[in-house]
C-alpha cells in the first residue's frame, strides 16, 4: 500500500488585489498540480483557498515518495568508434564493459541502464513550491525592503505542512513553519495548524476565517439577502460586486445604513454607481422596483458596536453622492446638442477621426437604417448625432460605466422626444452576454449604427481581431449586432450596411475589405448558434447559399432544425450530395428541362413534381413550409435514381436529365446547401 499523506501550502500576504485574487488562485494551484505531475507525485484531489492575505493550496493524499525509475540512456551505434564508445560510457559514470547492446530500428546500439529509486516527497516541495509561487503571471510585481524578492504584494508567512510535519523550506525569503496569522484586529493573532487536512477547520473555528472563497461568496450572499429582509426590501446583488467583496473580506458580517432622502432626485444609477464603485455597497429596491435611501456593506470584522461602523460608512458615502448630485446640476445646464463642438475635440481613433465625426457617422447610417426597418427617420437621426455628447459631461467624465444611460436622462431634460431620449440611453445595448437588447425600433437603429461604424473603421485601418487578440472587443461587438438584427427579427442585408458603413469613413480606412468583414461577421454567427446548441453541419449548409441578411439566414437555420427532424431528411440529403458530386465537372447546366425528350416514366414523375414544388416554393419566405414541400420529392427522386441512367448516350437525353437534377438540387439550394448535412 502506498504510504500517503496531506499536503498544505499557505502564502501569507498584506492586503491581495481583489480582482485579481481568483485568478492568483487558481495560477497557484495550477502551477502545483503541474509541478507534481511532473513530479510523477500522484494525489486523490486537489482544493483551492483564498482571503484577502492569503493563497492555500491543499492536496489530499499526496504520495510521500516517488516510486522507483529505471533510467535508460542511448548510446552511439555498435559499429561506432571505440572512442565515440568510451566517452559515452565516461559520461554515464561506468566503463564500456558495462554498456548492454541492445536492437534499436535496423542497428544495434549501446544502452546504458540503471534504477534510480524515488526519492522522499518532502525533500521535493520546496523547488516544487517555489516554482509555483515564481511562475505565477503578475503584470506590476512588488518588491520590498532590502531583498530581491518580488510579488503583487509583499509576503509575510509560510506553511508547508505535510501531515502533520512541517516541511523544510526557505521560499520567497520565509521560512516554513506549521504557524498561520488570523485578523489583523480581532482574534488570536497565530493559529497553529496542527494536520495539513484540519486547514480550513482551525481558521474558522479558532479565527472565523472562512478560507474557501466560494462558500465565503455564498455567506455573503446570504448575509446581504437577510439585512434586506430586515429592512423589508431587495437587495440587487450584481455578481462581479459579490466577488470584489469576497475578495476583500475574509470575515464577513453585513450591515445596512441610510442617506438622506433628497440624493434621490439624482438619477438612481449615478447613485447606484457611486455605491457600488468607490464604497463596494449593494443598493435596495422597495416593493415598486425604486431605489431606496439606503444601502448594504460588508465589514471584515466582528464589532461589538456596530452602530459606529454603519455611522462611519454613511458619513464616507455622503459626500460621495454629494458629488453625483453636483454633477447632474452641473450638466443638466448644457444641452447635449451644445457639447458637439467639445466632442469635436475628442478623438475616437487615430485615421477615424474624433468623436464628433462619429457621431455625424452613426447620424447618417441611422438616417439610411430607419427607412429600411420603418423607424421614425427624423427621431432617429437625432438620437444618433446626440448619442456621444454624454461623453464629455461631468457625471460619465466620473462614471464611464452611465455613458448612454446620461445621455438619455440629459437628452430628456433637454426636451428631446421620449424616442430619442430612449434610443440614446439603450444605444450601447447589448454590452454584454445575455443582455437585453434596446427596446425601441430608434434604439435599435441607432445601436447598430454605432456598431457597425466601430467594426468598419478599426477593420478598416487594419486593427482587426487576430487569433486570441482582440483589443477592441470587435468580437463582442459583432456578436451584439448580429443579435439585435436576429433576435428583434430584423430583414437587413449585412453587405450592403457593411459598405454604407465604410463608404462613410474617410479615405484612410480601406474601403475593399468589406468581404472580410462580412467574413469576420459570420464567424460571429457561427459562435452564437454553437452556443445555441445549433448543429455545424446546419450552420455551414444555410452559410454555402450566403443568405445577406443575418435574420433571414436564422430563419432558414430553423427550417433546416425542422427538417432533420423528418425521417425522410437523411434520403434526401444523401440524393443532394449525389446530386452536388454529379454536377460538379459539368457545364451548360440550366434548369430549363426539355420534357419533350423524357423516356422513362419515373424521369417525367419527377419533372411533373418538381414543377408542382417550384410553383409553391416561388419566391416564398417560409423557409419551413418550403423545407415541407421539398419532402414531398422523395419518393420521386428515390425511384429516378433507382430507374434511369443519368449519364445516357443520347446526348440531349443526357442534358434534360442533368438540367432536371440541377433544377430539384437549385430548389433545396433556395433554403440551404443540405449536402452538408451528410453524415
Amino acid at each position: 500500500m502506498m504510504n500517503t499523506q496531506d499536503f498544505l501550502l499557505e502564502l501569507g500576504t498584506e492586503e491581495l488585489p481583489p480582482k485579481l485574487l481568483p485568478k492568483l488562485s487558481k495560477s497557484l494551484t495550477d502551477n502545483l498540480i503541474k509541478e507534481l505531475s511532473e513530479l510523477k507525485l500522484n494525489y486523490s484531489k486537489v482544493e483551492s483557498f483564498a482571503t484577502p492575505r492569503r493563497l492555500a493550496v491543499l492536496v489530499h493524499d499526496l504520495q510521500c515518495q516517488q516510486e522507483d525509475q529505471i533510467i535508460e540512456r542511448k548510446g552511439p551505434s555498435v559499429s561506432a568508434p571505440d572512442q565515440a564508445v568510451s566517452g559515452f560510457a565516461k559520461s554515464c559514470g561506468v566503463s564500456a564493459s558495462e554498456l548492454k547492446k541492445k536492437a534499436f530500428g535496423k542497428s544495434d546500439y549501446y544502452f546504458f541502464t540503471k534504477e534510480q529509486q524515488g526519492l522522499e516527497t518532502k525533500i521535493l516541495l520546496e523547488e516544487a513550491v517555489d516554482k509555483s509561487i515564481k511562475n505565477i503571471p503578475i503584470a506590476k510585481p512588488m518588491r520590498w525592503g532590502s531583498s530581491d524578492t518580488q510579488f503583487v504584494r509583499p509576503t509575510h508567512w509560510l506553511v508547508m505542512l505535510l501531515g502533520a510535519d512541517v516541511v523544510k523550506a526557505n521560499i520567497m525569503g520565509l521560512s516554513a513553519t506549521n504557524i498561520t496569522h488570523g485578523l489583523r484586529f480581532t482574534g488570536p493573532k497565530t493559529l497553529t495548524i496542527d494536520q495539513a487536512k484540519n486547514y480550513r477547520q482551525i481558521m474558522m473555528e479558532q479565527a472565523q476565517i472562512e478560507v474557501d472563497f466560494d462558500i465565503r461568496k455564498q455567506m455573503i450572499r446570504q448575509q446581504v439577502i437577510q439585512v434586506a429582509n430586515d429592512n423589508k426590501a431587495t437587495a440587487v446583488i450584481d455578481e462581479a460586486l459579490l466577488s470584489e467583496v469576497c475578495a476583500l473580506v475574509e470575515y464577513p458580517r453585513a450591515f445596512s445604513g441610510g442617506f438622506s432622502e433628497s440624493f434621490l432626485a439624482v438619477p438612481e444609477e449615478a447613485l447606484i454607481s457611486a455605491m457600488k464603485s468607490h464604497q463596494k455597497y449593494f443598493h435596495m429596491l422597495d416593493n415598486n422596483d425604486k431605489l431606496l435611501p439606503s444601502f448594504i456593506s460588508v465589514a471584515n470584522i466582528e464589532s461589538s458596536d456596530i452602530d459606529v461602523i454603519i455611522s462611519g460608512n454613511e458619513r464616507v458615502i455622503r459626500p460621495r453622492l454629494a458629488d453625483s448630485e453636483f454633477f447632474w446640476e452641473q450638466d443638466k445646464r448644457q444641452t447635449l446638442e451644445s457639447r458637439l463642438e467639445k466632442l469635436d475635440r475628442v478623438l475616437f481613433m487615430k485615421s477615424l477621426g474624433s468623436m464628433g465625426d462619429k457621431a455625424k457617422r452613426i447620424q447618417t447610417l441611422s438616417g439610411s437604417i430607419a427607412t429600411m426597418i420603418g423607424a421614425n427617420e427624423s427621431d432617429t437621426k437625432r438620437a444618433g448625432l446626440l448619442c456621444k455628447s454624454d461623453l464629455v459631461s461631468e457625471m460619465v467624465g466620473e462614471f464611464a460605466d452611465l455613458q448612454g444611460v446620461m445621455g438619455g436622462y440629459y437628452a430628456k431634460n433637454d426636451g428631446e422626444s421620449s424616442a430619442v431620449s430612449t434610443a440614446i440611453s439603450e444605444h450601447y445595448h447589448p454590452r454584454f452576454a445575455g443582455d437585453t437588447l434596446p427596446s425601441t425600433q430608434e434604439g435599435l437603429v441607432v445601436a447598430i449604427a454605432d456598431k457597425l461604424d466601430t467594426i468598419t473603421g478599426i477593420y478598416g485601418i487594419g486593427q482587426g481581431p487576430t487569433g486570441s487578440k482582440d483589443p477592441y472587443a470587435l468580437r463582442r461587438m459583432a456578436l451584439g449586432l448580429l443579435r439585435i438584427m436576429v433576435e428583434s427579427k430584423l430583414d437587413l442585408n449585412l453587405k450592403i450596411l457593411i459598405e454604407n458603413s465604410l463608404s462613410a469613413h474617410s479615405s484612410d480606412v480601406d474601403m475593399q475589405c468589406s468581404s472580410a468583414i462580412y467574413t469576420f461577421m459570420m464567424d460571429r454567427l457561427r459562435a452564437y448558434y454553437k452556443e445555441k446548441q445549433v448543429s455545424t453541419k446546419a450552420f455551414e449548409a444555410v452559410l454555402a447559399v450566403e443568405p445577406e441578411s443575418p435574420y433571414d439566414f436564422h430563419l432558414r437555420v430553423e427550417a433546416l432544425n425542422i427538417f432533420t427532424q423528418d425521417k425522410a431528411s437523411d434520403s434526401l440529403i444523401e440524393a443532394n450530395k449525389r446530386i452536388a458530386n454529379m454536377l460538379k465537372d459539368q457545364n451548360n447546366l440550366s434548369t430549363e428541362v426539355d420534357v419533350s425528350v423524357l423516356v422513362e416514366d419515373a424521369e417525367k414523375a419527377l419533372f411533373a413534381a418538381t414543377q408542382s414544388v417550384s410553383d409553391k416554393l416561388l419566391n416564398s419566405r417560409d423557409y419551413a413550409a418550403s423545407m415541407n414541400e421539398l419532402i414531398s420529392l422523395k419518393s420521386s427522386i428515390d425511384n429516378f435514381f433507382d430507374q434511369v441512367m443519368v449519364n445516357s448516350d443520347v446526348a440531349e437525353l443526357k442534358q434534360a436529365r442533368l438540367n432536371l437534377i440541377n433544377w430539384v438540387r437549385s430548389l433545396f439550394l433556395s433554403v440551404a446547401d443540405v449536402s452538408h448535412l451528410s453524415a
